[in-house]
């Protein structure tokens, strides 16, 4: 038998992409009705249950739907023991529920602050910046000039393996019309600051489903929530085509991004599991199979930093670097340089 020649080889990275956790503290139920904090523990047994080992959680805002520091608590004491079992880290990222003080010192661990949640995170040569898209007391997003003028001047230098970009409101358009009222406003100056940058990819939330589009030429993914989501089969008028807004306990989710040398690929992994379908091939039968085709088991699928030693540059999964607007700069190794109104998320 011929051997197969892999047309795209193994991911160099591997990241899991959450978001829109809207943990309530005290007890409380979201929405009066939403378990949000079992959902989100849902999702950990499901990805854990995987096997999958990620080099980063990206969290792309929303943690909490009222911004109280007992729901930061309890978010960071679900999700850094799971990082911690999973050999990563956390990359954080403020939604337009979340309050920046709290979130700093209940879950950051840093002084009170209402400056935006901007920062930069390495994973070798691959840069993470994290934009804060927020605008305190209401539920748009819009990003100022000095963070733009902070991302444009980060930018100027690229990064060996490129950069991808995380924030929670998404920089495309929604098929839910009441979407317009929260959505990013101000996309121009964006895309001008991305225009010919190393930027490869974009991931957002606040949408509460799964969706994907461009953005100044550049991928974007929106990640579905952990909590609730929106049904998208919702009654529509007929004449209009304006569907009916409905949050939904159902198709909870996260995404996979596999970060390839020449690609960025995004995989929609739904929390809830069904029955099996066909034949089940677990991984040591697949192991077999690709050797019968002349393909190495050990070099496809998984990204080579999450197996054994860390990579040159790699921090072995401690706490990402962060840098600050106004605090730009090379990363650790030294390579050039972290009741809702009608329609909100």
């Amino acid at each position: 038998m011929e051997p197969i020649r892999p047309e795209h080889p193994a991911p160099d990275r591997v990241l899991i992409h959450l978001s829109d956790t809207h943990v309530r503290g005290g007890g409380h139920l979201l929405a009066d009705t939403l378990d949000s904090i079992g959902r989100l523990r849902s999702l950990v047994d499901r990805l854990e249950a995987s096997g999958v080992r990620p080099d980063a959680l990206v969290v792309t805002g929303d943690l909490a739907d009222k911004g109280e520091p007992d729901a930061y608590a309890t978010l960071r004491s679900i999700l850094e023991p799971a990082a911690e079992r999973l050999g990563t880290r956390i990359i954080w990222a403020a939604g337009n529920h979340d309050d920046r003080s709290n979130l700093r010192t209940e879950l950051l661990g840093e002084p009170a602050g209402t400056t935006p949640l901007d920062h930069v995170s390495w994973l070798g040569g691959l840069r993470l910046i994290t934009l804060d898209t927020t605008v305190p007391g209401s539920h748009h997003g819009h990003l100022e000039d000095t963070q733009l003028r902070w991302l444009e001047a980060e930018l100027a230098t690229p990064a060996p393996d490129g950069t991808i970009l995380s924030m929670h409101h998404p920089p495309i358009a929604s098929v839910q019309p009441l979407a317009i009222l929260v959505e990013l406003r101000g996309q121009a100056r964006l895309a001008e600051v991305l225009a010919g940058s190393d930027v490869r990819a974009i991931l957002a939330g606040h949408l509460h489903y799964s969706t994907f589009g461009t953005f100044a030429g550049i991928p974007v993914s929106v990640a579905s929530a952990s909590c609730y989501t929106q049904d998208l089969a919702a009654r529509a008028d007929p004449v209009r085509g304006i569907h009916t807004t409905r949050g939904r306990d159902e198709a909870q989710g996260y995404n996979l991004v596999h970060v390839l040398p020449e690609t960025v690929v995004h995989s929609v992994v739904p929390v809830a599991s069904g029955v099996s379908v066909g034949d089940v091939v677990e991984p040591e039968e697949v192991a077999a199979i690709l050797r019968e085709h002349g393909i190495d088991p050990d070099t496809v699928g998984r990204s080579p930093h999450s197996i054994g030693a860390p990579a040159p540059g790699d921090d072995g999964g401690a706490p990402a670097e962060r840098d600050t607007i106004g605090r730009s700069g090379p990363p650790p190794t030294g390579r050039p340089a972290g009741s809702r109104p009608a329609g909100s998320r």
